[in-house]
């Protein structure tokens, strides 16, 4: 299974169409927002979201939404990232409500070698998140620094720190 890309393998125009989907539940949506400290009643109180707001209901925080696209898209995008340099824009198109399922998919918009060093390049992607019923709800862009095939394999491979399997001792076999 592949994960991440090295620059080489980034084209322009490509799109990724990361799968799986996540269907998001209320306790996905509540723990996001305890353990990031977003304790506004739009996302925690069901009372005040149906009685005051015009979605009637809770909406899922923003933040919950961007960081499932962004963890969708590692396999496909940013697994063998050196680093993620910039996020250059977010927009939260619609919103997102327990119970709704999104998918994600990625357009490779450009790519650029590093100015200085030859063993890794800049890749620009804009990633959209999608419901089940095809609403757009969420749209980034962002630039990864990735590594060349030379690089890859100056480092020990595809899966560089991966312990290798111990042979089984001699007692061990004799165990019954």
């Amino acid at each position: 299974m592949q994960f991440g890309r090295t620059y080489e393998e980034f084209e322009v125009g490509a799109v990724y169409k990361h799968w799986p989907g996540k269907t998001v539940t209320e306790y996905d949506d509540h723990l996001f927002c305890l353990l990031t400290m977003n304790h506004h009643p739009l996302h925690m109180d069901a009372n005040y979201a149906e009685g005051t707001t015009d979605f009637g209901r809770n909406v899922v925080v923003g933040n919950y939404v961007y960081s499932l696209l962004l963890g969708m898209s590692v396999p496909d995008v940013s697994g063998k990232a050196i680093a993620n340099l910039e996020v250059e824009s977010l927009k939260h198109v619609a919103p997102t409500f327990h119970g709704d399922t999104i998918y994600g998919e990625t357009t490779v918009l450009g790519k650029t070698p590093s100015r200085s060093k030859d063993d890794r390049g800049i890749v620009h992607v804009e990633t959209r998140g999608y419901k089940q019923d095809g609403t757009l709800v969420c749209v980034f862009r962002r630039k990864v620094m990735v590594p060349t095939e030379t690089y890859v394999e100056k480092r020990g491979g595809e899966q560089p720190g991966r312990p290798r399997p111990a042979e089984p001792t001699r007692k061990a076999e004799e165990q019954p």
